[in-house]
């Protein structure tokens, strides 16, 4: 490929995600939109939406008997490495925007079981794309692409500023179903598989499990009017809306899985334990006091943290893995999270996508220790997660990589709306209250409440 060009544009004021989103992604065939607009996540709110435009334009879409994907994303990327202009430093400056799925494990440990309706991955070239500043009050158009390729569509974009959009949101008719009658493994089912991890778990093959289990709803007439509650409903770090053709992704996921920066320092920061937030801010400080104190969710964090030191540990420099915060909680709008913290230094000649592969899947969605667990959640499990326990975000051409675990999830097709949810489960979890957990988890990712 030939040498990258940037054109930027800049403007005075952060514009809103929506309408940058109906005046010049709603009609193209491929358009992404993270958004991080909504809460307040710390240090620097930034959204990015964009689409794939010109010559230049491409979607890798995989499945895992395609090949290794992995490898494939680190040549492109490393053909196209480039510095970014000063104006895009530290900020989204281009390259590929999309997901991996969980059934990608096969390149990474573990074994194909479930074959996925979905594809396994789907990376979009990301050359016409918008980033949206929110806390420096800025927005910068960006066309990269051979010099003059995309000034067309600068233009475009730039005239479309002016507009706005101020729609009401209305709930989705799924929104007002019941949840438990359309799932795939029903409560008796969900709990005798619980019961097997117990089983699992006292006999020492495994010290946590991630059970997951699967709502199928019926499809949605609009998959971004349904972003659009779902947002509004249960806004999170990392919100995100992907549309490729007739397959959209809606994610208010609050998890990260992992980031990459410029000096090669990577970064996890797993989720185990969530607790609602109350109206009443005593009960709200005893929530978290309690959630901080929980025996069960600090063992669950704890063996997860472990897990991804070790995965971690398996790319980074010897002895700059650390954990720098060790089970906190953040507080965030509908919620109270146990957080943790785990950075490495990753060695010379390790790419972003490389440590892509040795953290993956997230340990937050598997339980330790990981190639063991896995082999018996694909003996409980009856079908393919897809891009549910994947991770999604975007890998730049400067190097950098910022990806949510993809949890609080809805993949939309023509055919349904399936949304995972599922739990931790360890030797003293209690079986119907892990069931409830799940519930509450999959309602929230239809805008029927937020949890974790």
């Amino acid at each position: 490929m030939s040498a990258l060009h940037w054109s930027v544009r800049k403007l005075d004021g952060a514009l809103d995600g929506e309408t940058v989103y109906r005046e010049l992604l709603a009609a193209e065939p491929v358009a992404f939109w993270l958004d991080g607009s909504l809460t307040d996540r710390a240090p620097r709110r930034v959204s990015v939406l964009g689409t794939t435009l010109g010559d230049s334009a491409s979607v890798l879409i995989r499945d895992v008997a395609d090949g290794d994907v992995f490898a494939e994303l680190n040549a492109l990327l490393a053909d196209r490495a480039a510095e970014p202009p000063a104006e895009l430093e530290g900020l989204f400056c281009g390259g590929y925007v999309g997901y991996f799925g969980y059934e990608l494990k096969a390149l990474t440990g573990g074994v194909v079981a479930h074959e996925a309706a979905t594809p396994d991955a789907l990376w979009i070239w990301a050359n016409r794309f918008v980033v949206i500043d929110h806390d420096r009050d800025l927005t910068y158009f960006v066309a990269l692409d051979e010099p003059g390729a995309g000034e067309d569509w600068l233009d475009r974009a730039t005239a479309s500023a002016s507009a706005w959009w101020l729609r009401s949101v209305d709930a989705p008719a799924i929104a007002r179903l019941d949840i438990e009658a359309h799932l795939e493994q029903d409560r008796a089912t969900y709990l005798a598989r619980i019961a097997r991890v117990l089983s699992e778990l006292e006999a020492g093959q495994t010290y946590e499990v991630n059970l997951t289990n699967r709502v199928r709803l019926p499809a949605v007439p609009d998959a971004f009017e349904f972003f659009r509650w779902q947002r509004s409903t249960n806004p999170a770090p990392y919100a995100a809306f992907l549309r490729h053709g007739s397959l959209a992704v809606a994610s208010s996921s609050p998890e990260r899985f992992l980031t990459v920066d410029r000096d090669g320092w990577a970064e996890c920061r797993p989720i185990k334990g969530t607790a609602p937030r109350d109206l009443d801010p005593a009960q709200d400080q005893l929530a978290a006091k309690a959630l901080a104190e929980d025996d069960k969710t600090r063992a669950e964090n704890l063996m997860i943290v472990d897990l991804i030191r070790n995965d971690l540990g398996r790319v980074s420099v010897p002895g700059t893995v650390t954990v720098p915060q060790l089970m906190q909680v953040e507080s965030y709008r509908t919620m109270h999270q146990l957080v943790t913290t785990v950075r490495g230094r990753l060695r010379s000649g390790v790419s972003a996508v490389d440590a892509v592969r040795a953290c993956f899947p997230p340990g937050s969605m598997t339980g330790a220790p990981k190639i063991r667990t896995m082999e018996i959640i694909d003996e409980l499990e009856s079908s393919a997660r897809g891009v549910y326990s994947g991770a999604l975000g975007y890998l730049t051409v400067d190097g950098r990589a910022e990806l949510s675990v993809v949890i609080r999830t809805a993949v939309l097709t023509p055919d349904a709306t399936v949304v995972g949810a599922g739990g931790a489960i360890v030797l003293d979890s209690d079986p119907e209250a892990e069931y409830d957990e799940m519930v509450l988890k999959a309602r929230s990712a239809v805008g029927g409440g937020s949890t974790d």
